[in-house]
């Protein structure tokens, strides 16, 4: 742990480089979280609408704390990060090659086995808690893995853990309203995924072929920065330019 720590105070750069990576990826993936949940209690009375979301925080939590007991095993593993890129590059390709409404995407539960098992013998709340249980454990098991993918610093991976926590419950209605007011962050959030999966996939030049000019590249502090400043200027050209040219347009603007 100390050389954990000790590595951290070596290269801040590439670590914090790190922690605003994860941050991005951790946020979007929480607005995603946060609509899938919403949809899921939507047919509960309002005052139960909110308790059913606390059970699935406390789900969050003790959820990806049990994945993260599991994460000093999986940083061993090398494929991880291309694993990684992929399934980020699968996102990414997965939004602009799909344009289905978002009601056509919502998760139904009346179609859950889980849902449809539960109901009779636990009624509609706690079988709709069952099932907001059910989607912790995935959203865990995809949270642990895309930090895994980014760094081999248990000390990054738990803290990039505990961001997706608090992303799901404080940045994703945050996220919501700012890409409502302006659709075309949407566009520049996946764009970055994409990025950063095409960065994780490179991965592989590294491990085959450490000596060649792309591996320097990629395992330098300027790589680490430079991405950063990319994501960055990602999504904060266009919303410069939303605010003083008017394109891309946004909502409700000119």
């Amino acid at each position: 742990m100390f050389a954990q720590v000790q590595d951290i105070l070596d290269h801040p750069l590439p670590s914090l480089a790190v922690v605003g990576n994860l941050i991005i990826i951790e946020s979007l993936l929480s607005v995603d979280n946060a609509a899938v949940l919403a949809t899921l209690v939507g047919d509960l009375p309002p005052e139960q609408r909110k308790k059913a979301l606390r059970y699935g925080i406390f789900g969050a939590y003790f959820f990806r704390g049990l994945c993260l007991l599991f994460a000093s095993y999986l940083v061993g593993f090398w494929f991880l990060k291309p694993l990684g890129g992929l399934y980020l590059l699968y996102l990414c390709v997965n939004y602009f090659r799909t344009a289905k409404p978002a009601d056509d995407e919502a998760p139904d539960k009346q179609k859950s086995w889980l849902y449809r098992s539960t109901i009779g013998l636990l009624g509609p709340f706690w079988a709709t808690v069952a099932v907001i249980e059910l989607m912790d454990v995935a959203f865990s098991i995809d949270n642990v893995f895309a930090v895994v993918a980014f760094s081999n610093n248990l000390i990054l991976i738990c803290l990039g853990v505990f961001i997706g926590i608090l992303a799901m419950r404080l940045v994703a209605q945050a996220f919501v309203e700012l890409m409502g007011k302006y659709p075309f962050l949407e566009t520049a959030a996946f764009v970055v995924i994409g990025i950063l999966g095409l960065k994780l996939l490179l991965s592989l030049v590294e491990h085959f072929a450490p000596s060649h000019p792309v591996s320097r590249l990629l395992a330098s502090e300027a790589a680490d920065v430079g991405l950063t400043v990319l994501t960055i200027a990602t999504f904060g050209v266009p919303l410069l330019t939303s605010r003083l040219l008017g394109w891309p347009r946004r909502l409700g603007g000119q």
